[in-house]
């Protein structure tokens, strides 16, 4: 009876040790990554690296926490301004644009969150998303990051706070 107990419990055992290591493979390599998807991304942008480091880019936690963009933030609110982006509808949220930026500065596979003021995803106005959208791929300022002498690709993001269908503030 004891040996019936202790074989059952070794094959559940690798049973479940293979089910987990079935699952590990469909996730990315690192939490966030923005996969390419041929319908959003440009066929043109490319990671840098070498074929090892290619799959990797650091998050703004990596030691990219720094905003690396020429004039810095000012920068970019400036250029918000004169663009003069806005809403008909009064509404209230965040709307964030996450990309990547490579090695050369070029940018890429930019993705869009919204939210309300209490943090819901909720669509506050398309077409002011897309407005906003664009302006973020416009940006051309983006500074290539350095880690330990080498130039790395990593992701950067710009929520654009939405007060009154008014951009008020550009995180982060």
């Amino acid at each position: 009876m004891i040996k019936a107990v202790y074989l059952f419990a070794i094959l559940s055992f690798a049973l479940v040790s293979c089910q987990t290591e079935k699952n590990v493979k469909k996730y990315p390599a690192t939490i966030g990554d923005i996969e390419f998807d041929r319908k959003l991304d440009n066929a043109d942008f490319k990671k840098c690296g070498s074929e090892k480091w290619r799959h990797f880019s650091f998050q703004y936690y990596q030691g990219t926490k720094e905003f690396s963009y020429k004039g810095e933030k000012i920068a970019v609110t400036e250029k918000l301004k004169k663009e003069n982006i806005y809403s008909e509808k009064k509404i209230n949220g965040y709307i964030t644009v996450r990309f990547l930026v490579n090695c050369e500065g070029k940018t890429g596979l930019f993705r869009l969150q919204h939210m309300n003021s209490d943090l819901k995803d909720t669509l506050l106005d398309e077409e002011l998303e897309n407005k906003l959208l664009q302006f973020t791929k416009s940006l051309d300022g983006w500074m290539p990051k350095d880690i330990k002498g080498l130039k790395v690709d990593y992701y950067q993001y710009l929520t654009y706070k939405i007060e009154n269908g008014k951009v008020s503030e550009v995180l982060p």
